[in-house]
């Protein structure tokens, strides 16, 4: 009787207990679920009073997600009160895929709704993945913005688009481009780097262009219309409003410049020439001058045998004493009217007597 009693309290001690474990889980779930309604119910509550929509279960799973719940909620109202339909899961999409900055993103659906543009979520996700900001792009097509052209650089103050007219006169230039976002091309157009380049060329093309300097200078608009006309905004993520030019400056006469350094280059070129002819001239004087003393050498050689012959004609009794002294007289009478009319000397072309 005794065992029975004792089994009979042991198992009411064994039932209490697990009825004790059974409290206490109870307990946690409770206060877990608390914990959670609580938590979620704040929003829930905002996001069905506007009209969201995003249930407390759909928080919990993104709350399982690590993904930033309370954020989505608050843009999804946002969404919601714009007029534009996004759904949920396209906002948990973007942020898994790996897209940052949410905010912007919504904020240029929205802005782009109100301004009558077609800009899908889709789209708008997929160029701020793509690494553009949507939201300045928004805002550049609503509110076209202004850029310098050229670019400006601190390191050049009077930095400028150059160009020479047909005269030969350089104009310095600048401009500034309005310019407005073409969203449908923002992925894959280039940036606004391309389009002052082709603004500055077109620039620069346009004044080589025209035929004088004043032209230019009294109706600087016909820069503006040849460089519009050329397209310059293709393949590009913006599209040209206006093209003014802002500043345009007389430089220098590259044309005077250019000729007075071929005209130098000329010069120092027809020196070079009178050079080389007088330094022939100089080498064919020299040799004239040696042909002369060679020429004198032979004469002098010649002259040198006239002694000799004359010798010669006295051993073989071909000239006579007389034939001599009177050779010696013709000799002397013609030196001496050498010498009277003052062309030469007595000796001047050498003594054919040897005497």
């Amino acid at each position: 009787m005794s065992l029975m009693l004792f089994a009979d309290a042991a198992g009411d001690a064994t039932q209490g207990l697990v009825w004790l474990i059974v409290g206490i889980v109870a307990v946690v779930i409770l206060l877990i679920f608390a914990f959670i309604f609580f938590s979620f119910v704040g929003l829930w509550i905002q996001s069905t009073v506007t009209g969201a929509g995003v249930g407390m279960f759909e928080m919990v799973i993104m709350r399982l997600q690590k993904l930033d719940y309370a954020m989505i909620v608050k843009q999804k109202i946002a969404l919601v009160q714009a007029g534009v339909r996004v759904s949920t899961q396209d906002l948990q999409q973007y942020l898994l895929s790996g897209g940052k900055k949410l905010e912007q993103v919504v904020m240029a659906v929205i802005a782009a709704h109100k301004a009558g543009m077609d800009l899908p979520w889709n789209t708008a996700a997929a160029i701020q993945l793509a690494g553009r900001d949507i939201y300045k792009a928004v805002q550049v097509s609503v509110n076209p913005e202004v850029i310098d052209c050229p670019s400006p650089n601190p390191n050049k103050p009077n930095n400028t688009l150059d160009g020479v007219c047909k005269n030969g006169i350089q104009l310095k230039a600048r401009a500034r481009v309005t310019v407005r976002t073409k969203l449908d091309r923002l992925v894959g157009g280039a940036t606004q780097e391309t389009i002052i380049a082709r603004v500055g060329e077109g620039i620069v093309k346009a004044i080589g262009s025209a035929e004088h300097h004043t032209d230019v200078l009294a109706n600087p608009n016909l820069i503006s219309q040849a460089v519009l006309h050329n397209a310059l905004d293709s393949q590009t993520a913006f599209e040209i409003v206006s093209i003014d030019v802002a500043e345009i400056d007389v430089g220098a006469n590259i044309g005077a410049n250019l000729q007075a350094d071929q005209a130098a280059a000329d010069l120092r070129v027809a020196q070079a020439n009178a050079e080389k002819r007088r330094a022939l001239a100089v080498a064919l004087e020299q040799e004239m001058t040696a042909r002369v003393q060679e020429n004198r050498a032979q004469v002098v050689l010649a002259e040198a045998e006239v002694p000799r012959a004359i010798a010669d004609a006295f051993r073989n009794g071909r000239l006579g004493i007389m034939d001599y002294y009177q050779l010696r007289n013709i000799q002397a009478d013609t030196n001496m009217r050498t010498a009277i009319a003052g062309v030469g000397g007595p000796n001047d072309r050498g003594n054919p007597s040897g005497g």
